[in-house]
């Protein structure tokens, strides 16, 4: 179980996660989109999140939502690495209705974000284009390498949450514990 907690001028934030959890989850950022968008990845992860953030919401969501996405990195990174018995790579398409979106990534301790959904405009009050500052926050802070690419979509709140859903379940299956592996590289460490 890692915990952080990281206060700035812009943001306040409490997070705890569990990796061997149920998938349980108790989010409230403010940010009603986010927090749907962070509940989903809990599920589909199968990692329990406690998660509460006080930000600088009367300005806009951006620092809310990128430093959510910091914290739950590093914490992440405390509970994955260093790497053993674990699959380390994983992948999901995930299709929301018209919207499919695919997710390959790798517990490598080298970040790296390719994010090719190209949506623009609004969710509600979530400006769409968050979500890649999201992500990009949260594998540079773990450490992973990660492809989000959309394939199709017209519902912007589909074409999201099948992203972050796509995310989760790769995520799920990098970290399948198998013995066998031992650690995870001809190099002997991530």
């Amino acid at each position: 179980m890692a915990e952080f907690n990281r206060k700035t001028k812009e943001t306040d934030i409490y997070c705890k996660i569990d990796i061997n959890g149920c998938g349980k989850s108790t989010i409230n950022t403010g940010v009603g989109f986010f927090d749907h968008m962070l509940e989903a990845l809990s599920k589909h992860s199968g990692i329990d999140i406690e998660l509460t953030c006080k930000g600088d919401l009367h300005i806009d969501a951006h620092h809310t939502v990128e430093d959510c996405g910091i914290v739950l990195g590093k914490a992440l990174k405390d509970e994955i690495f260093p790497i053993k018995a674990v699959e380390r790579y994983g992948n999901a398409t995930v299709v929301m209705d018209e919207a499919s979106t695919t997710c390959a990534l790798d517990l490598s301790n080298r970040p790296y974000l390719v994010y090719e959904v190209n949506v623009s405009g609004k969710v509600g009050e979530f400006d769409v284009e968050l979500a890649e500052e999201f992500f990009h926050a949260l594998v540079m802070n773990a450490g992973l390498t990660t492809h989000i690419i959309n394939e199709r979509g017209r519902n912007k709140h589909h074409i999201l949450e099948a992203s972050f859903k796509a995310f989760a379940v790769a995520l799920r299956r990098a970290l399948i514990k198998n013995e066998r592996l031992g650690i995870p590289s001809t190099k002997g460490i991530l």
